[in-house]
């Protein structure tokens, strides 16, 4: 690991700083704390985020964030064209000093150095090393770590301070108003011990387990806990959720679909218990704090797993684990070797934990 900018960076003259975030959810909650130290080395700086419309919520209600740039793609090659245009001229529009390159992509590289931005900080992956002033060179320690040590350490390799370890959110006082009303519909009151139940994951089955299984934990935490529940997904985990409402034998309030992402952390954030697969909303729960259990299949909870004081995971290392992939031709052991009672115990113990130190 280490930087290979033609000179230190003087952060006295640094006013108006870029960041292109990561794509996805789950990484742009890991990217957080790299957000949080960036905010801290330059706490009187303009910071302006290029982020996908799917993970703005995350940064909307965030107080290191001054503006949002958003970034539409997917229109087809015309379209995506003209929106890169856009996009380039209105960073070129706005005067930035340094540009922080979080996600990987030669794209992001190229939309810094299109616009103007005279100093643009990143990995030196995805052949974009001239597009950058100062490029971090990626060694192997570096893909081994935990993926919030992995943008931090951009960071670091430019000798700046980074105190911040643990990913943190922020919900919008209107998305906390709409859920309370909508869980107060639903005869869930403020003092309900809601139990949320996230059993969806876009990268594919073998992150998923069972749906029985998460009705079995459902089940359970109503029947020992007095637990109501609730199901969080997006609209692609509509008929995962389907199936395990159907699943199980008590009442359950199916939100899945039903929420934009500033109300799924909203929702998120007023359950006492999360239980999840590796998805984006599991990142969201441990980052709100939110006592959360992740089942791990074919990915590496070393890389990605949940990070957050009440944070907790099951994963069973097999031969071929970890194997990164989204199908298994094989029979999804890895996963599928992960009972009930196994999650429910480390349930048990991880709330004890909590109630013990609250």
């Amino acid at each position: 690991m280490g930087g290979a900018g033609r000179r230190p960076i003087d952060k006295s003259r640094i006013h108006r700083i870029l960041v292109r975030a990561t794509n996805w959810v789950g990484d742009v909650v890991m990217c957080m704390p790299a957000f949080d130290s960036l905010r801290l080395n330059f706490p009187d700086s303009h910071i302006a985020v290029i982020a996908r419309p799917w993970v703005s919520a995350l940064f909307e209600n965030h107080p290191g964030v001054d503006q949002i740039i958003p970034y539409a793609r997917g229109r087809g090659f015309f379209g995506d064209f003209n929106e890169m245009i856009r996009v380039i001229r209105r960073v070129r529009s706005l005067e930035f000093d340094l540009a922080v390159l979080f996600q990987n992509a030669f794209e992001a590289a190229f939309l810094a150095y299109s616009g103007g931005v005279p100093l643009r900080v990143g990995y030196n992956t995805d052949g974009r090393r001239l597009l950058l002033s100062h490029a971090v060179i990626r060694g192997e320690e570096t893909l081994k770590a935990h993926q919030v040590e992995y943008y931090l350490a951009i960071l670091r390799a430019l000798g700046w301070e980074t105190p911040i370890r643990e990913p943190r959110l922020h919900v919008g006082e209107k998305e906390a108003g709409a859920i309370h009303g909508r869980l107060l519909s639903h005869g869930v009151a403020e003092g309900d011990f809601l139990v949320g139940l996230s059993a969806g994951a876009i990268f594919g089955p073998a992150k998923r387990w069972p749906v029985e299984r998460f009705a079995a934990i459902g089940d359970r935490a109503c029947q020992r806990w007095d637990a109501r529940v609730v199901l969080v997904g997006s609209e692609k985990d509509g008929p995962t959720c389907r199936d395990l409402s159907r699943a199980m034998k008590h009442p359950v309030l199916n939100l899945c679909g039903k929420t934009s992402l500033g109300e799924a952390m909203a929702l998120i954030g007023r359950c006492r218990f999360f239980v999840s697969n590796d998805s984006g909303l599991m990142h969201v729960a441990a980052a709100l704090g939110v006592p959360t259990v992740a089942v791990f299949g074919s990915t590496n909870p070393v890389a990605t797993g949940p990070r957050g004081r009440w944070a907790g995971y099951v994963k069973h290392d097999l031969e071929c684990s970890p194997c990164l992939k989204p199908e298994c031709r094989i029979g999804y052991r890895c996963l599928l070797s992960v009972g009930v009672d196994e999650v429910w115990q480390v349930m048990e113990e991880l709330r004890a934990d909590v109630e013990g130190k609250a």
